[in-house]
């Protein structure tokens, strides 16, 4: 069922929120190829026990980087096809049983990690429980290939015998060489006065004249023939011995390595296991730096619909802000000049949103540049997110729900290869889009009604909110139209939001207001901007009429304001009562495991006999109970040399639960 659920995800709309970028910098988080691919290839999922163990993996991952507890993930490489290719007998090279033993040893790293993991990481620890420590299988190549992939003469005793004779008769060959070149007669016939190599031959350089002066085997002539390269006859016998002995350390070194290659070959499954575990390992520490460097937060999953971002913020924004590859909206940064200093790095407005609580559909209203579509965007990519397991760029107890569609319409999308308009492109998409909206599915529209004449583009507006709010759908929708600012005062499970505009600066500030609905503040700009008095005038005039048939509108949405304010507050004092409940569980879980644990060494001290071993805490050593005397609650204990009269609390039984090391409590 999950699989189906990833393959109805609109692509399409993954790519308009730029998922595929937000993919790209959780790889640059991973360490290892492996890593990387499961980063690039991460789909949202709708299995909502799944998705919540995925979080809290990486929660607990992020909390074991924050402690530089890393998970030691040297030496993983993608080997799966060599693994492959061992499991059935095809014989593996020096250098690919090297990149193997480098991910059997990682193996053993890892499973002494988990080893080493504390009680509040027990969901990565059983997590990682089906990694086996190969590492033994990596000592065994160790011992016969070293770091260039050269087969050790240790590597088997036929192999250490053929390459001691092979030393031996080299050694004999140079001794027979440094004869022939201090023998006068010889010396006679040399164009200069040492041997070379042809091959895996030595030859001697002699004059084409005196060839006949030195039996041997002719390997070569110069390119003017006056010399000729020849091998003499004692050791042409010796080269031939030679041969033999390479023709046996081959068939030695290819039997190795097929014993190698079978040893692998016993551990593909355990391995093919590991691999695919240590892959998903990398990708949670890649989730977890992720979290960490931008300072993201697990967020609370739900099935019903509940959707509450608090003080989110777009993470592809935040990346471009930090690392300064962002322009201002006003244009392109200037550069900074030596008299003036470089300005601070911009940081993300974040926003708060709700849906699917008191209401369903959010009709956002505002200036240009304003930032509504920035917060289409970021709702839409943080469900993303969520729903691929990871982290948000939200504050502490964000609740996302699981959609099994995320459908936005946003931007210019005409499409030129089928001669639509803009406004065809984006009705056409919007047709799409509520042939299949039900209460599983988040809409993101932007700008509706617009592209057309206003009249019209609001009753067609209207219209597409009707049939959204039939759908049972979430949706958020930003819009210029007026007259689509009241449908929210119609219907109970419909909110207004405005993006906030400065009017001294005549900048947006990009925050977000639920419960507001925004201005054009046309009039208040053409002032500033030094528009004829006697114009603005005769445009206010024109409002003032307009305005006295909105003012029962105007009252109303100052009605629903207040009303959403104290929504607002009610929703943060429900938080802060779940949060505290939270640590008192925990507060309660972690005090009755210490109650227990000391009921169980109070029970294990009682139970002491002649004989125990027990760890002395003040003394920092172990000894040997000599005997117990339950009344006086002591025991003499011998340590080292020395006997002790002891409290049975100042000593420590050494068993499974009090290893050697633990402290009296």
């Amino acid at each position: 069922m999950e699989a189906g659920h990833a393959r109805r995800m609109d692509t399409h709309s993954l790519e308009l929120l730029d998922f595929s970028k937000i993919r790209e910098l959780l790889a640059g988080c991973a360490q290892t190829a492996l890593g990387k691919e499961l980063a690039r290839a991460l789909t949202p999922r709708m299995d909502l026990a799944l998705l919540q163990g995925e979080i809290e993996l990486t929660s607990e991952m992020a909390e074991l980087l924050a402690g530089g507890q890393h998970p030691p993930l040297g030496g993983l490489t993608d080997v799966r096809m060599l693994v492959r290719r061992a499991a059935i007998g095809s014989q593996l090279t020096a250098a690919e049983l090297l990149a193997v033993k480098d991910v059997l040893a990682c193996t053993g790293h890892v499973y002494r990690y988990r080893m080493r993991l504390g009680e509040r990481c027990q969901r990565l620890s059983h997590f990682l429980t089906r990694v086996e420590d190969l590492g033994m299988t990596a000592k065994t190549i160790e011992g016969c290939l070293d770091d260039r992939g050269h087969l050790l003469d240790m590597a088997s005793p036929e192999l250490g015998r053929v390459r001691q004779k092979l030393r031996e008769l080299d050694e004999r060959s140079q001794t027979q060489l440094r004869r022939l070149l201090r023998d006068p007669e010889i010396r006679k016939i040399l164009r200069f006065p040492h041997a070379t190599l042809s091959g895996d031959h030595h030859v001697l350089p002699v004059a084409a004249n005196y060839r006949h002066r030195l039996q041997g085997v002719v390997h070569r002539t110069s390119a003017s023939g006056d010399t000729v390269y020849i091998e003499p006859a004692a050791l042409a016998a010796l080269a031939a011995e030679r041969a033999m002995l390479r023709g046996e350390e081959e068939k030695e070194v290819a039997r190795i390595l097929r014993h190698l290659t079978a040893v692998v070959g016993r551990v593909a499954r355990p391995l093919q296991i590991a691999l695919d575990i240590l892959a998903r390992l990398d990708l949670l520490q890649g989730k977890a730096r992720f979290s960490l460097d931008y300072g993201h937060a697990p967020p609370e999953l739900n099935a019903e619909g509940r959707l509450w971002l608090r003080q989110a913020r777009h993470p592809l924004l935040e990346h471009l802000f930090r690392h300064g590859l962002a322009t201002d909206r006003s244009g392109p940064a200037a550069s900074p000049t030596a008299t003036e200093p470089a300005a601070p790095p911009r940081a993300v407005v974040p926003i708060d949103v709700r849906l699917g609580i008191e209401f369903d559909l959010l009709v956002i209203t505002g200036p240009n540049t304003g930032g509504k579509t920035v917060a289409l965007k970021t709702v839409g990519l943080l469900c993303v997110m969520a729903q691929c397991g990871m982290h948000i760029p939200a504050g502490a107890g964000s609740q996302v729900p699981l959609f099994e569609r995320i459908a936005i319409d946003v931007g210019d999308e005409q499409s030129l290869e089928q001669s639509l308009s803009t406004f065809s492109s984006h009705i056409s998409r919007i047709a799409e889009i509520l042939r299949y909206a039900n209460d599983r599915t988040l809409v993101l529209l932007d700008e509706l009604g617009a592209g057309t004449d206003p009249a019209e583009g609001a009753a067609l507006g209207r219209a597409i909110l009707d049939e959204l709010r039939q759908s049972g759908c979430r949706a958020m929708v930003t819009t210029h139209l007026g007259d689509l600012k009241t449908f929210a005062f119609q219907d109970e499970r419909t909110e207004n939001g405005a993006v906030e505009f400065d009017i001294e600066t005549l900048r947006p500030t990009f925050r977000l207001h639920i419960g507001q609905f925004g201005m054009s503040n046309a009039l208040q700009i053409a002032r500033r901007l030094q528009l004829p008095r006697a114009l603005i005038k005769r445009a206010k005039g024109y409002l003032h009429r307009r305005q006295r048939r909105a003012g029962a509108i105007k009252e109303l949405a100052a009605a629903r304001l207040a009303a959403e304010e104290a929504r607002q507050k009610a929703h943060e004092a429900e938080l802060a009562a779940r949060q505290q409940q939270q640590e008192l569980q925990e507060h309660a879980r972690t005090l009755a495991a210490s109650q227990a644990e000391a009921e169980a060494l109070r029970r294990s001290r009682q139970a002491l006999k002649a004989g125990d071993a027990v760890q002395v805490p003040k003394m920092r050593e172990q000894g040997k109970v000599i005997r117990v005397d339950p009344l006086r609650s002591l025991a003499v204990v011998q340590v080292g040399l020395g006997q002790w009269e002891l409290q049975l609390d100042e000593i420590v039984p050494v068993t499974a639960s009090h290893p050697t090391g633990g402290t009296a409590r």
